[in-house]
């Protein structure tokens, strides 16, 4: 065990826990990103609730959200990580680990700081319905990301998280990885997005994605796709912008990912002078480590991921 306070300790043991051959890609990146994303994703700028503070999925009111479905993969891989360093909260450990993996594979460095609580209770886990539907347009988009305090160019920086991973039939409905390497971050999905020729889809399930048919593909090749919001940022001129230049421009990308990634997981944190987070729930109980629960992931937990933009994926 780990000295409380030995985050680069912390850091290592998430890197032993990323490759994963039989998940997925062979990676639990992506899914560790999705996993910070969501635990940061539910705050609300006019109400000031939700937020990275507090790790409120560990509770089936946010855990059990069809947004989170598939998530208890992640956090179940970082329990091993969480046995090792029993002093660092969930809300710390989700965060940090989607940091690391961002970087782990080929993505900028972001900014981290310590110090989340977890909820002693469920009392304060934010209402469902506050994770993006990729199932809609760019309206949705706006009334989501805005309502956290991001502008357009924001919402566009983020959706370039959707190099990394893919979304899965039986957890969104939707099917199939947004670039050839799903576990490497660049800016190949801005590319892709302007460069292929996206065709709506209808799946055996009747939900409607878009797809590239790859006229080289051969038999059992895997499809590349698009969620409807990904395809709104091409057809919003606001958003086409951004996009185009992140497709030209990969550091620039880096740099405006890197900076909106920062202030996602700082969501609903507050913070004094000295960096020490001041929220409520920490003058509630301090720095309150919640205890370690199941390496297996489970229904039974309240534990539940999915792609940035979509419930479920």
């Amino acid at each position: 065990m780990s000295s409380a306070g030995d985050y680069n300790a912390v850091k290592r043991d998430i890197v032993a826990q990323l490759k994963k051959p039989d998940y997925d890609d062979g990676s639990t990146g992506p899914v560790f990103v999705r996993l910070a994303w969501h635990a940061s994703g539910t705050y609300d700028l006019e109400t000031d609730t939700g937020g990275s503070n507090g790790a409120g999925m560990r509770y089936e009111a946010e855990g059990g959200d069809p947004a989170n479905a598939g998530l208890q993969h992640g956090r179940a891989f970082l329990e091993p990580v969480k046995e090792k360093h029993p002093w660092i909260t969930y809300s710390d450990l989700w965060t940090l680990a989607g940091v690391v993996a961002i970087k782990e594979m080929g993505g900028p460095d972001i900014a981290w700081k310590p110090g989340r609580t977890d909820l002693v209770d469920d009392s304060k886990v934010p209402p469902r319905g506050r994770l993006p539907d990729g199932a809609q347009g760019a309206d949705h988009l706006r009334f989501i990301f805005y309502r956290m305090g991001f502008n357009d160019q924001e919402i566009v920086a983020l959706a370039g998280g959707h190099n990394l991973g893919r979304c899965h039939a039986d957890r969104s409905g939707f099917n199939g990885p947004w670039v050839n390497n799903p576990t490497r971050f660049s800016n190949q999905f801005f590319k892709l997005l302007l460069k292929l020729e996206w065709k709506p889809k209808t799946l055996e399930n009747g939900v409607s994605q878009f797809v590239y048919e790859d006229p080289d593909a051969e038999e059992g090749d895997e499809q590349l796709m698009m969620l409807p919001t990904d395809v709104a940022l091409l057809t919003d001129p606001a958003f086409s912008v951004w996009v185009k230049r992140y497709a030209e421009d990969k550091d620039l990308f880096f740099d405006h990912f890197s900076k909106v990634f920062a202030k996602l997981i700082e969501l609903g944190i507050q913070r004094n002078e000295k960096e020490a987070i001041i929220n409520t729930d920490n003058v509630k109980g301090g720095y309150i480590s919640a205890p370690k629960k199941s390496n297996t992931p489970g229904a039974s937990s309240g534990q539940g991921g999915g792609c940035p933009f979509r419930a479920r994926l």
